[in-house]
């Protein structure tokens, strides 16, 4: 089998898995539908780790393959390629390995589910749309799939279509992703603009030429072209990436199933803005500016969404800010140009993020489907392996030593610590205290869900629907098609940082595919400090962020184990701060405000003043009078006697010749 059929295999098994489950599930079955979409998945990761083998050990180079050219116009290329570096084998590795995760956890989570095969059909589909993204090699297929995902993201978040929350949260994320959407579309008009080509290598090899070019956008204002082009750029990753002001859908997204908000917010959509700078980084190291930007909005979605988790007691809103607060990292090392950094934080937490979401989930399935944690409490003598994948998770994300996302997460505060650019200081302060907030929430949720005393009453006679608190049966580990991907999950939570933090960071294993100018290169700086991933652990004891996420540790132990009181007090001590993170700092209400009543407004005025008034009232119903009172006069003229519609054909004759005499 040649190198290009595998790869046309790779996004193509889920695809058709997701059409035989979606459009066959009559013929297929329930478990026809799960079997065919975890063979497919399964049979694309592995072929990604054959391919991720080669390139470690037979020296299978970059492989840029044309599939399919759809149109040529102009000379522009619009076609289907494929661009396999090292980049893009990690995400589809990454991609393939947390959805089959995903899909062998939905045979438990959604078993009684009615739209069972219709969920499987969905998360096959969104596992297709993010490898096309990952693998193209040019703008025209990168738009393609990142629209894909923007719309499958919109069919799974809404999945339980007969709630109204849910309803709101997926046009939610639909209009938001929208607004980020039309920033991306207008850089790669700008692209296609400036450089006469889609094509990634015609585009970075012809970004230094386009790097002098300026245009006026405000006049007496000059930009850079390539300023432009990255910002508008970026703008589309705010919106997929969910970095403020455009991460407000994100949380919202927890209306739709648990297995789902683990592949979004682990493995696909969210990631998708982080690869696309990465893979754009020949354009953005080419501007100050743009990075001195992104690298802000990172900063600010770091430390602030990270302030609003700390507040919420929903399990999964409080892994949603979690991830919310995780992107904001990712980016700052992109604007610090740190690319590798992001693409090793995005994997570790793709492993450990994922692992918490499924566990959230596993908790749900043993509480009916409770999610408020102020009901849960002593789950860890009932679901031992849930509660141990559950601390392994959480010790990932505070960047606890020899965990995986330690030495991501480190190497980032590292980065920014050694950027000198514009705006560094700040990022540096907000990544740095992220961390001691990041550890509270985290053990927050780890403590008002396993430990303590239940919070919680079983009640067998309760009924269908018991009150919050209330339980029809006693809480029990879940099964195995549960647990199982959690095991698997944890494992690479803790391993994979310590085996792939040289090869990653400080061995040019993205070389291939990420470009960094010398003077922004400052993983060179933090390479002078890193003499292996022991060493490095046995260092951060003695580092700022070890003693700070001990900090973090040390409050919300003193908080939550020995002295809960002292959550209440501080909420009716500081009632203002308190409403301002639970109300997200009043960003919803803003843009409620601001665009939402304004254009609801706007829709209704059109509505009733140019659909119902003028449309229908003017053209429809006023011709539909005119013709009425038209024939109501016209029909006196139609007696129906033969002799006088003979008398007014003779006079029409005469009138006729009449004229006809005249004009000779």
């Amino acid at each position: 089998m040649s190198l290009k059929t595998i790869l046309i295999l790779i996004p193509l098994l889920p695809l058709v898995a997701a059409a035989v489950a979606g459009l066959l599930r009559n013929q297929v079955g329930r478990a026809g539908s799960h079997w065919v979409t975890i063979l497919g998945v399964a049979v694309s990761f592995f072929l990604s780790a054959w391919i991720l083998y080669q390139q470690m050990y037979e020296g299978l180079g970059v492989q840029n393959i044309s599939v399919y050219t759809w149109m040529v116009s102009d000379g522009i290329r619009f076609e289907v390629g494929f661009l396999i570096d090292h980049l893009s084998t990690l995400m589809m590795c990454v991609v393939t390995f947390v959805s089959l995760m995903v899909h062998i956890y939905t045979i438990g989570y959604m078993a009684d589910d009615p739209g069972y095969q219709r969920f499987f059909s969905y998360i096959a589909l969104f596992t297709f749309s993010m490898l096309m993204l990952v693998m193209s090699n040019n703008f025209l297929q990168l738009f393609f799939g990142w629209e894909a995902v923007g719309l499958v993201s919109y069919l799974l978040i809404g999945f339980w279509f007969n709630r109204e929350s849910a309803i709101y949260a997926g046009l939610k994320a639909f209009l938001v992703n929208r607004v980020g959407d039309f920033g991306f579309l207008l850089g790669i008009a700008a692209v296609l603009y400036c450089f006469g080509s889609l094509d990634y290598a015609e585009v970075f090899a012809g970004a230094p030429d386009v790097a002098g070019k300026t245009v006026s956008i405000i006049p007496g204002a000059e930009w850079q072209w390539i300023t432009v082009i990255c910002i508008c750029l970026f703008i589309g990753a705010m919106g997929k990436s969910a970095q403020a002001p455009l991460h407000v859908w994100l949380p919202d997204s927890m209306e739709g199933p648990t297995p789902i908000s683990a592949l979004i917010h682990a493995a696909t959509m969210v990631t998708a803005g982080i690869f696309m700078v990465s893979r754009m980084s020949p354009l953005f190291e080419l501007s100050d500016a743009a990075l001195s930007f992104v690298m802000l909005i990172g900063a600010v979605t770091a430390f602030f969404m990270g302030l609003v988790g700390i507040v919420q007691n929903d399990i999964k809103r409080v892994i949603a800010y979690s991830t919310l607060s995780q992107l904001g990292y990712m980016t700052v090392a992109l604007g610090v140009s740190a690319y590798s950094a992001a693409i090793f934080h995005l994997m570790t937490h793709a492993f450990f993020k994922a692992l918490l979401f499924l566990g959230a989930g596993s908790v749900i399935i043993a509480l009916h489907h409770q999610q408020d944690m102020r009901f849960m409490g002593g789950l860890r003598k009932q679901m031992p392996v849930t509660w141990i994948t559950a601390w392994v998770g959480t010790l990932a994300l505070i960047g606890f030593p020899f965990f995986s996302g330690f030495y991501s997460k480190d190497a980032i505060i590292e980065a920014v610590h050694a950027s000198t650019r514009w705006g560094a200081g700040v990022a540096y302060w907000a990544v740095l205290l992220g961390v001691i907030v990041t550890a509270f929430y985290s053990f927050r949720l780890l403590y008002l869900t396993f430990h303590g005393q239940p919070r919680y009453t079983v009640d067998v006679g309760a009924g269908d629907h018991p009150p919050d608190g209330v339980l029809q049966h006693a809480p029990h580990e879940s099964p195995w098609v549960v647990t199982v991907p959690l095991v698997l999950l944890a494992l690479p939570s803790i391993v994979i940082g310590y085996f792939t933090i040289g090869p990653v960071l400080f061995g040019g294993w993205l070389s291939d595919s990420i470009t960094v100018l010398p003077q922004n290169d400052v993983l060179a700086v933090v390479s002078e400090h890193f003499h292996g991933p022991t060493a490095m652990a046995t260092h951060a004891l003695q580092t700022a962020p070890f003693w700070l996420m001990l900090g973090g540790f040390a409050l919300a132990t003193f908080i939550y184990q020995f002295r809960p009181a002292i959550a209440d007090t501080l909420q009716q001590r500081f009632p203002r701060l308190h409403a301002l993170l639970e109300n997200k700092f009043y960003v919803d209400e803003l843009y409620q405000k601001l665009f939402i009543s304004r254009t609801v407004d706007i829709g209704n005025g059109l509505w009733k003043n140019a659909d119902a008034g003028f449309i229908d009232g003017v053209l429809v119903n006023g011709s539909a009078r005119l013709m009425g009172n038209l024939a109501a006069r016209i029909r006196v003229w139609q007696s129906g006697y033969l002799f006088h519609y003979a008398f007014a054909m003779i006079i029409g004759l005469i009138g006729i010749i009449a004229i006809w005499v005249m004009a000779k």
